[in-house]
C-alpha cells in the first residue's frame, strides 16, 4: 500500500475521533436592558444578557459547534451578534454584520447563530455588530481551548483580562453629537474612564479596576489573556516586576516572543505566560494606560492610567510602581507563527485610501477611495443568493456606497491600505486571518521606519493597527466565499463610513450556500426587502440603484452657480463704489453711456476667466436700459 494513502486513512482516522471528542454547546441570551456602574463613578443603563452585565463569557474547545440562541428582549430595536475572528466557512449567513449578512433580530425574536469552532483556537471575543450596540456593553470574551489535556498545557492555569474604554453616556446619544455639522473636524466621543475585569475558570472574578485582582502562586506559569474590547482607546499593558512572553497573537499561535510591555488596539488579543515569582512577601500592579494620542484632547479630570494587582499574598504591601519609560508599540512583523505558512504569491492587488474630510451635508465622515460606506437596504448576502448568475460580478448592484470589491475565488489578494489621516486606525476583516507582508510608518517607501524582516513565514492575524501617515500590505486566499466587511474597528469610525466589503466567490456561494428562510422572514418582519439588488430591485430594474441607500457626497471644490452669482454681485458693488469715489474725487459727472462703458470694461477684466461673464454683462445691460440709458 502507498505511504500517500496509509496518511490519507490515518488523517480520515483522527478526523473521526476528533469529531466524536466535540460537542454541540448550547448558550441561551436574552439580550435586554440593565443597569450598570463598573467605573463606580456613574450608574448607567447598559445592553446586557438575562437582565444582567456583563454579559457571560464562552469557553468552548476547538471543535465544538457553538449555538448561539439570541433572543432580542430590547423593545425598541434590532440587534446582531458577531463572533469577532471566526471564520463562518460556508455559512456568511451567521457572521452577525447588519446590513451585510443579515437584517437584524427584530425586537421579540430569536436567532440562533451557528458557530462551527475547527480549525479555530485561542482569543476571541463576540460582540453587537448593529447601531453601535457593543459601546454599551453588549460584548464578551471567547476561549477556544486546544484539544489537548491541562496536564500537557505549558502552563499551570490561565486568566482572561478585559481592558475598554466606558462612557457615561449611551451610544445614540454619543453618535448623534458625532455626525452632527457641530462637529466639523470629526473629534471623536472621548471616553469617561477605562475598565479592567478578569475572566477565570468562564466566570467572571469581582470588581474593577483598582478592584480587581488575579491570584499568583510561586513559582507557576500563568496564560494571561489579554482582550481590548473598546470602541476607541489604545492600551499599553504591563506587569510590574514580571516578563511577559507573548504565545498567541489574535488566534494565531506563535513563537514566543519576551517583551514588557504589549499594545493593544480596539478589537486586538494577545496571550502571554508569565511566570510567578518564588517569594510572596509583595504583591505587584498591573498597568493598562490609554494611548493619549487617540483623543482629540484629554478633558480635565480623565484619568489616563488604571491599575489592577497580582497578589501573592492578600494584605502583602504593594511594591513600588514601575514607571512608564515610554510606550513602545509591538511590531507585527517580529512575530512568527508556530504553524508555519509561506508568504501567498499575489494574484490580484486592492489598494484603500483613507481619508476624513467633511461631505457635502456639512458632516465629517471616513472614506476609502472618497467613498463613505452606506449600508444598502438590503444584506448583500441575500443579493448575491437572488441575483441573477450573470450580474454576480457586477459590484453595482451591491450598491452605490458600499464599496463592494468583487474576487474571484481562490485567488490571493494583496490588500494595501494607506492611511492620509494622522490618527492610527485598527483595521478588522472578517472572515479570515491575513498575511501581514509590509508595515510602514511612512507612505514613503523609500523611507522605511521599521525593520527588515523575514517573510518566509508572515504573521497572521485578523486585526491590524496601521500607523498615522503609514500603510500596511496585508495577503489572504479568497477561499470563502459570501461578503466579509473590512472595516476600521474604532467604533465611531465605522458607522461614519470607514468600511468596504469583500465580494467572495459570490457564484460559488449562490451554488452552494443558500440563505436559510427564516433570516428573510426576519427582514419581512421589519418590512426589509430580502432579494434584488441593494436596493431591493431586480429583474429589468436590477442596475435601478434609485431606491438603494446613497449619500452624503464628498464635496466639490470650487463655487456653484450661487456663489459665481454672489461674487459677481460683489464685483459690481466694488466698482461702484470704486467710480463713485473717482466721480467725486474728480469733481466730474459722467453721463450714462459713459457709466456703462467704465463698469463693462471693469467686468470684462474682473471675470474674464470665468463661464458666465456672458450672463453678467448681459444681465448689466438690462440694468443699465430699465434705468433709462441707451
Amino acid at each position: 500500500m502507498r505511504p500517500v494513502k496509509i496518511l490519507s486513512r490515518l488523517a480520515c482516522l483522527s478526523c473521526l475521533v476528533y469529531q466524536a471528542r466535540s460537542a454541540v454547546v448550547d448558550f441561551y441570551w436574552n439580550i435586554t436592558y440593565a443597569t450598570a456602574n463598573p467605573d463606580g463613578l456613574f450608574e448607567r443603563t447598559v445592553i446586557g444578557v438575562n437582565n444582567t452585565w456583563p454579559p457571560p463569557p464562552i469557553t468552548v474547545t476547538s471543535g465544538d459547534v457553538i449555538r448561539m440562541h439570541a433572543f432580542n428582549g430590547l423593545p425598541d430595536k434590532p440587534t446582531t451578534l458577531h463572533f469577532h475572528g471566526m471564520f463562518f466557512n460556508g455559512t456568511n449567513f451567521y457572521d452577525g454584520a447588519m446590513g451585510v449578512t443579515q437584517c437584524g433580530i427584530p425586537p421579540g425574536a430569536q436567532f440562533t447563530y451557528i458557530v462551527n469552532t475547527t480549525t479555530q483556537v485561542g482569543t476571541y471575543w463576540v460582540h453587537a455588530h448593529s447601531l453601535g450596540q457593543y459601546v454599551d456593553g453588549l460584548r464578551s470574551p471567547v476561549v477556544i481551548l486546544p484539544p489537548v489535556t491541562p496536564g500537557k498545557r505549558p502552563y499551570d492555569d490561565e486568566f482572561t483580562i478585559v481592558l475598554s474604554d466606558w462612557y457615561h453616556q449611551q451610544h445614540s446619544q454619543l453618535i448623534s453629537t458625532f455626525l452632527s455639522r457641530s462637529n466639523p473636524l470629526g473629534a471623536e466621543p472621548i471616553p469617561d474612564s477605562a475598565l479592567v475585569y478578569v475572566v477565570q475558570n468562564n466566570t467572571y472574578r469581582e470588581h474593577f479596576n483598582e478592584n480587581a485582582t488575579i491570584p499568583f502562586s510561586p513559582g507557576k506559569t500563568y496564560r494571561l489573556r489579554i482582550l481590548n474590547a473598546g470602541a476607541l482607546g489604545m492600551f499599553y499593558f504591563k506587569i510590574d516586576g514580571h516578563q511577559m512572553s507573548v504565545i498567541e497573537v489574535d488566534g494565531t499561535d506563535v513563537e514566543p516572543l519576551p517583551t514588557d510591555m504589549l499594545s493593544l488596539a480596539t478589537a486586538q488579543r494577545y496571550s502571554v505566560l508569565v511566570t510567578a515569582k518564588n517569594e510572596t512577601k509583595q504583591n505587584f500592579l498591573i498597568h493598562a494606560n490609554f494611548e493619549p494620542g487617540m483623543f482629540d484632547s484629554i478633558p480635565e479630570g480623565l484619568q489616563l492610567n488604571y491599575s489592577s494587582s497580582i497578589i501573592y499574598t492578600p494584605g502583602a504591601p504593594t511594591a513600588p510602581e514601575e514607571l512608564f519609560t515610554e510606550y513602545k508599540s509591538l511590531d507585527d512583523l517580529a512575530f512568527k507563527p508556530t504553524s508555519a505558512l509561506p508568504i501567498l504569491s499575489k494574484t490580484k492587488n486592492i489598494d484603500l485610501n483613507v481619508f476624513f474630510s467633511t461631505f457635502e451635508n456639512g458632516v465629517n465622515r471616513g472614506a476609502f477611495n472618497n467613498v463613505t460606506y452606506v449600508p444598502p437596504r438590503v444584506p448583500t448576502v441575500m443579493t448575491i443568493d437572488s441575483a441573477p448568475a450573470n450580474a454576480l460580478e457586477s459590484p453595482a448592484i451591491y450598491g452605490p456606497q458600499s464599496n463592494a470589491f468583487v474576487i474571484s475565488h481562490l485567488e490571493v489578494v494583496e490588500l494595501t491600505v494607506f492611511n492620509w489621516d494622522k490618527g492610527n486606525h485598527p483595521f478588522h476583516l472578517h472572515g479570515q486571518k491575513f498575511q501581514v507582508v509590509n508595515k510602514q510608518t511612512s507612505i514613503d517607501p523609500g523611507n522605511p521606519t521599521y525593520s527588515n524582516q523575514t517573510l518566509s513565514n508572515p504573521m497572521r492575524r485578523d486585526t491590524i493597527q496601521i500607523p498615522g501617515g503609514g500603510f500596511v500590505s496585508i495577503r489572504f486566499v479568497a477561499d470563502n466565499p459570501g461578503a466579509w466587511l473590512f472595516h476600521c474597528h474604532i467604533e465611531w469610525h465605522l458607522q461614519s463610513g470607514l468600511a468596504a466589503m469583500f465580494i467572495v466567490a459570490p457564484e460559488v456561494h449562490q451554488r452552494n450556500f443558500p440563505v436559510p428562510q427564516f433570516m428573510k422572514d426576519q427582514c419581512a418582519m421589519m418590512n426589509i426587502p430580502s432579494s434584488g439588488n441593494a436596493g431591493g430591485l431586480s429583474g429589468s430594474k436590477l442596475y435601478d440603484l434609485s431606491t438603494a441607500p446613497h449619500g452624503p457626497f464628498p464635496q466639490v471644490s470650487g463655487f456653484h452657480a450661487r456663489g459665481n452669482l454672489s461674487i459677481a454681485a460683489c464685483i459690481i458693488s466694488s466698482l461702484i463704489g470704486v467710480l463713485t469715489i473717482i466721480w467725486y474725487s474728480r469733481g466730474e459727472q459722467f453721463d450714462d453711456e459713459e457709466v456703462e462703458r467704465e463698469m463693462l470694461e471693469k467686468i470684462k477684466s474682473k471675470t474674464s476667466q470665468d463661464h458666465h461673464t456672458n450672463g453678467f454683462v448681459a444681465r448689466f445691460r438690462r440694468f443699465m436700459i430699465l434705468r433709462g440709458a441707451p
